[in-house]
């Protein structure tokens, strides 16, 4: 099976899988025998809002390819760094003040997952695995043995209420773009935080600044923004209580994607059911 790189394709009715991450509107269109669009990630609002996209051809995503552990870590390093009281030794070290702070316990800091999908999962039991009340907020109803489940649109308030930290690892649809809003975060506990490693549109930018600026939020975490690179004159950039990464929490780890892909052709190739297959309807 031979491979090309866009845009030198060759003869279009050759192609029948293709790899796509954000690709051009329209660069999949017009391929009569392409059997499926293998994206090279989890997330794939980038590639669905493409408005030509063959709408009879499956779309594939990759279900972790060694992504859910490293979000862990930078879940866990956010929520320590907040819960510690980082921010404030690091002021206090820009004036060489030597003081001890007060401290409580992790039983004071109830997280909850935006997400539970194969990397939500791993990133609440490992959080759950350090003494943190866990609980996930997700679109449909599940089960869970280890973890609160609060499922659906009625429970959302419910969810953030007892969550004093957010981690947000929700797909992007158009039912979550901007689903931590000044309404939502209202619904926290004052002095809450937020670490978002889903997509830069589920936060509303203006509304966390101004939760931020009236202390009903005490400090965000993000690593994922509407428009990346951040433009430098960003306001996010500049606010004290927020903190910036550049879309780093989790490489895709190359080796592991290309065995996920290259398995899923050859089980479209045998006529069998391929892992990761997305609901255009659902978003995810």
């Amino acid at each position: 099976m031979g491979f090309r790189v866009w845009p030198d394709v060759g003869a279009r009715d050759e192609i029948r899988y293709a790899l796509a991450w954000r690709q051009q509107p329209g660069s999949l269109a017009g391929l009569p025998n392409l059997r499926a669009i293998l994206v090279m990630g989890a997330g794939v609002d980038g590639v669905l809002r493409d408005p030509e996209l063959p709408a009879s051809v499956a779309v594939l995503r990759l279900l972790d390819a060694g992504m859910a552990v490293p979000m862990a870590e930078y879940a866990l390093h956010a929520l320590l760094h907040f819960h510690r009281r980082m921010p404030d030794y690091l002021a206090q070290r820009r004036e060489s003040k030597w003081q001890p702070l007060p401290w409580s316990l992790v039983a004071d800091w109830p997280v909850g997952v935006l997400g539970l999908g194969v990397i939500g999962s791993v990133i609440a039991q490992r959080i759950a695995a350090m003494g943190y009340p866990i609980a996930a907020w997700v679109a449909q109803e599940r089960a869970s043995d280890d973890i609160q489940i609060f499922a659906g649109r009625s429970r959302f308030d419910e969810f953030l209420a007892r969550s004093r930290v957010i981690v947000n690892v929700l797909p992007l649809t158009p039912q979550t773009e901007n689903i931590l809003d000044a309404r939502a975060f209202a619904a926290m506990p004052r002095g809450g935080y937020v670490i978002n490693i889903g997509r830069g549109a589920h936060v509303n930018d203006e509304d966390l600044i101004t939760a931020l600026d009236a202390g009903q939020l005490a400090g965000a975490m993000l690593d994922v923004f509407r428009e990346e690179p951040l433009p430098p004159a960003h306001a996010l950039w500049r606010h004290p209580k927020i903190i910036v990464t550049p879309h780093i929490a989790a490489p895709t780890i190359v080796d592991t994607a290309e065995q996920q892909i290259i398995a899923n052709i050859e089980r479209l190739e045998r006529g069998e059911m391929p892992i990761g297959l997305v609901s255009r309807e659902r978003g995810y």
